[in-house]
């Protein structure tokens, strides 16, 4: 069979119906918070779009984010995106090895220059370039010269977006991000660890869509999916706002769902769309689990405080300030629950700031 040149070719020789095809892009505009009559038109700009060329080079990491990306639900938007790319380098997932391997990343770079989409995973080691090699070459020296021909970047994980676990104190392979090193081409960010896929496939969608990137918040992230906090979106907001907290992940409080700041949760100051995109297909994310949100998407993440100890009111252990719609909704928690209990604030406390200790008390 003749390989396909359009994805609409492509979508054709599946068997994919125009329907189908309809359907799945109604899908993809909602997630990019598009209109509803952008459907026809993403439909009709993917399907005279030729294949994207895509090089995905794995640096520093832990394959989360290809083990992320490929375990979708079947047929899902991330496979009929991802297989619908061409895909002529990848380190875990192409078939050739050795010269082989290098020589498709070499010839898909001179075939494409100018338009491939890269895709990197994994942080890069600065302090010594043989900390990280692959076939004998340094990742910094291969970022570069891969860069060098791309449309756009994107950095894919946290490791990739922000050094990442590589990074952690004390650093030792002085791990640095895309961005540290690439300062001449346009970089999207996806930082999580893994990143949702959908969140990943969200952005190829978009690229193929309108051959450009996506808009991007002050960190680099698509702000279709990195808008807000997950504390915003959370189902157990509404306890945070009654000021109803769990005291411990196996109790009673814990088994009626409130809310797991108490215990750590970092959904309040962590930018991500695992409240309402959530994994394996829309099933679950980690607070609905029952663990708090640890704020993977976010900078530094690892080495901002313990991650089962509160964050601090009014300052925050991961990022300085807390949100004041966090603020707001503590505050809000204690009035209503003392009010409830008949209680009367005086004129002098009615000026005091209401700390962690008081709204755990008052919860209980």
């Amino acid at each position: 069979m003749k390989s396909p040149g359009t994805v609409g070719e492509a979508l054709r020789q599946r068997g994919i119906s125009r329907r189908e095809f309809l359907k799945f892009c109604s899908v993809v505009t909602s997630l990019l918070t598009l209109p509803p009559t952008m459907a026809p038109v993403m439909a009709q700009a993917i399907a005279a779009a030729r294949r994207q060329s895509v090089i995905w080079l794995s640096f520093q990491e832990c394959t989360g984010c290809t083990e992320s990306i490929t375990r979708s639900h079947s047929p899902s938007l991330e496979n009929l995106i991802f297989d619908l790319v061409s895909l002529d380098y990848h380190h875990t997932l192409q078939a050739a090895g050795g010269d082989a391997a290098e020589h498709a990343r070499e010839q898909a770079m001179k075939d494409n220059a100018g338009k491939y989409l890269l895709i990197v995973d994994g942080s890069i080691p600065m302090k010594n370039a043989g900390y990280s090699t692959i076939a004998g070459i340094s990742n910094y020296d291969m970022l570069v010269e891969t860069a060098k021909g791309a449309a756009a970047i994107v950095a894919v994980g946290t490791c990739a977006t922000y050094g990442g676990l590589p990074k952690a104190d004390p650093n030792p392979t002085g791990a640095v991000s895309v961005a540290d090193i690439i300062k001449d081409k346009p970089i999207i960010n996806v930082p999580g660890c893994p990143p949702i896929p959908v969140v990943m496939t969200g952005v190829l969608a978009h690229f193929l869509t309108f051959g450009k990137i996506p808009e991007l918040d002050a960190k680099g992230r698509p702000k279709a999916f990195y808008g807000e906090t997950i504390h915003d979106r959370c189902y157990r907001r509404p306890f945070y706002d009654q000021g109803k907290f769990a005291t411990s992940f196996d109790g009673e409080t814990a088994r009626r769902g409130w809310c797991l700041f108490e215990l750590g949760c970092k959904g309040p100051v962590t930018y991500n769309a695992c409240a309402t995109t959530k994994w394996n297909d829309g099933t679950s994310f980690p607070i609905q689990s029952g663990h708090g949100c640890i704020g993977c998407s976010e900078p530094n993440f690892w080495d901002e405080g313990p991650l089962y100890k509160a964050l601090s009111m009014p300052v925050s252990a991961v990022q300085g300030t807390l949100g004041a719609a966090a603020v707001v909704g503590a505050v809000t928690g204690a009035a209503v629950t003392w009010h409830n209990r008949g209680k009367k604030a005086g004129a002098k406390a009615a000026h005091e700031p209401v700390t962690v200790d008081q709204l755990k008390r008052e919860s209980k």
